[in-house]
């Protein structure tokens, strides 16, 4: 299943997340999502919510939101 990541383009906190993967060589697909907060259906799917980033490690079964929690996540479980 791998690593998703649902994110907005020019989203800072996005980019943070992309970067930080990127230097811990992390093999993930970018799900983007639409601009219109009411049209991110598929991360309220999989977060409850509509606010990205979004990380989903599927084969951790680990689903999570907000740039600094998933920076610590990639920091400390996929560096």
């Amino acid at each position: 299943m791998g690593i998703e990541l649902y994110a907005l383009d020019g989203c800072p906190y996005c980019e943070k997340v992309h970067d930080a993967l990127s230097e811990a060589s992390v093999d993930y697909e970018t799900q983007w999502v639409d601009a219109l907060h009411s049209d991110r259906n598929e991360v309220k799917r999989v977060s409850g919510q509509r606010g990205v980033p979004v990380l989903v490690d599927g084969d951790r079964g680990v689903t999570m939101s907000e740039s600094e929690n998933i920076l610590r996540y990639v920091d400390q479980t996929l560096a």
